[in-house]
């Protein structure tokens, strides 16, 4: 019996197209949720920035902006330090591949919990948190190992709750102004 190689027709090659189309958006998909959850789980060490992020990668958010990929997880670990849990859910992802780049769009609700030390200096329970609703919005780059970060964008859209005891500048300025738009 021998085997012939099948045909590729406008339809079939339409077909493969669709598919690689929808095996992009998994896997960058999965590259978000995967961030997502190594965020809560709080392994931060060089193969955790390198299989999230590229060497020129940008972050920006509340805390801060870090540029490229050194430090990138001693930073995250020390942000994290100053919860004793977190939860970060995503949502409403929205992607536009093309080709080896991609635009990244997603909601978040990022829940702390409070440090027994920050509750013990505000007198506070256990289980006393600050809840963020925000946004983060990035590019992705396809690399020989797969769907990396190049740079990611994260926003608060609302807070709830007193943030930690210890905030960069520009966390306590996107707090002030955050508090100022919005009556609890």
């Amino acid at each position: 019996m021998t085997l012939t190689a099948p045909e590729f027709t406008p339809e079939t090659a339409a077909l493969q197209a669709r598919i690689d189309a929808l095996t992009d958006r998994a896997d960058i998909t999965e590259l978000i949720d995967r961030y997502l959850l190594s965020l809560d789980e709080r392994r931060f060490d060089d193969a955790w920035a390198h299989g999230f992020f590229t060497p020129d990668v940008r972050i920006t958010s509340p805390v801060g902006t870090h540029e490229g990929i050194d430090g990138l997880a001693a930073s995250q670990a020390a942000t994290m330090a100053k919860f004793e849990r977190t939860q970060h859910i995503g949502t409403n992802y929205l992607l536009d591949v093309t080709g080896d780049r991609a635009t990244v769009r997603w909601n978040a609700l990022m829940t702390h919990v409070h440090l027994a030390s920050t509750r013990e200096v505000r007198g506070s329970g256990p289980g006393d948190h600050f809840t963020v609703g925000g946004t983060f919005t990035g590019e992705v780059v396809r690399t020989p190992r797969g769907w990396r970060f190049r740079c990611l964008d994260v926003r608060a859209v609302w807070v709830h709750g007193e943030g930690p005891l210890v905030l960069t500048p520009e966390a306590e300025e996107t707090l002030r102004s955050l508090n100022a738009q919005q009556p609890l």
